[in-house]
């Protein structure tokens, strides 16, 4: 543990002036199989996103970066590991990718989840919470899909995000 502290302090600017921001969060992760007692009590990507913008002077916020708007749930499977499962076009028009970090909000009765997102079939219509989720919704229940990102304070002014309204009884998007 000491050593990955020491590799922190010493060596992070070197680390990040030669690599990219992915390989950065590769090189905590693998920071983090060594020493995991040390970073069991934190969120590792809460230190890594904490770290990443003290090294950049810079402020980063969450902001939204995709949202499928008014879908309605076409299944709802309980004996499940967990998750929702959305059609393969809607994630592309969303620019939502498979395992990604989404928050759920349910228009018919005000229930917030968040999940992570399983491909579905392209262009199915397929909307179908899992495991836990699924006793939030119900059938045919309208709900918002949300996909976050972080992002630098100044460049997150002029962000756009990719939005999504598609057909509330059918999911199809023109």
């Amino acid at each position: 543990m000491i050593f990955g502290l020491h590799l922190l302090a010493e060596d992070l600017k070197s680390v990040m002036a030669s690599i990219d921001s992915f390989a950065f969060f590769r090189f905590f992760y693998a920071l983090n199989c060594v020493n995991s007692k040390f970073w069991m009590s934190f969120s590792l990507f809460t230190i890594h996103l904490l770290i990443f913008a003290a090294l950049n002077s810079t402020m980063l916020i969450q902001v939204v970066k995709s949202k499928i708007h008014r879908v309605r749930v076409t299944q709802a499977e309980l004996n499940y590991i967990g998750s929702i499962t959305i059609d393969e076009r809607l994630m592309q028009a969303a620019n939502i990718i498979e395992g990604e970090r989404v928050q759920i909000v349910n228009i018919n009765n005000g229930e917030r989840l968040e999940t992570y997102v399983i491909k579905g079939d392209y262009n199915s219509g397929t909307i179908c919470l899992n495991g836990p989720a699924a006793r939030r919704v119900s059938v045919n229940d309208k709900i918002i899909i949300i996909g976050y990102g972080f992002m630098d304070f100044e460049e997150a002014k002029s962000f756009k995000p990719c939005l999504v309204f598609p057909d509330e009884e059918t999911n199809s998007i023109d």
